[in-house]
């Protein structure tokens, strides 16, 4: 399994960016897939998830109404779009794929949110 995260970069406040996360050699809709964040000095967040089972995602309270996770498994390709950003959001995020009770990660992609 290879998760690879692109779409990341510099946004002002209330602006919008579109994570990618391309997976290879897995059929992401299979599996638990997630949107983590890590800004300096702080833990791993959750931002978002989505279960195998119904497809329906999971939002931290700090992005609900804000960020939207979807899939595309024609792609095997995962999104979060975020919009109405804000310099609270700038952190590294991660994409996670959950086989069984086995985790992959792929590199991340900083997001900076500042004028």
């Amino acid at each position: 399994v290879r998760l690879v995260e692109s779409g990341g970069g510099r946004a002002q406040p209330g602006g919008s960016l579109r994570l990618v996360c391309s997976a290879s050699e897995v059929t992401i809709t299979s599996y638990d897939m997630a949107w983590y964040r890590q800004a300096p000095e702080k833990e791993r967040e959750l931002v978002a998830r989505v279960k195998m089972y119904n497809e329906i995602a999971e939002y931290a309270d700090s992005v609900k109404g804000r960020f939207t996770l979807s899939r595309d498994r024609g792609k095997s390709e995962m999104y979060l779009q975020m919009t109405n950003l804000k310099p609270e959001d700038t952190a590294v995020y991660y994409c996670q794929l959950s086989i069984y009770q086995r985790s992959y990660w792929g590199q991340g992609t900083q997001v900076t949110v500042s004028l």
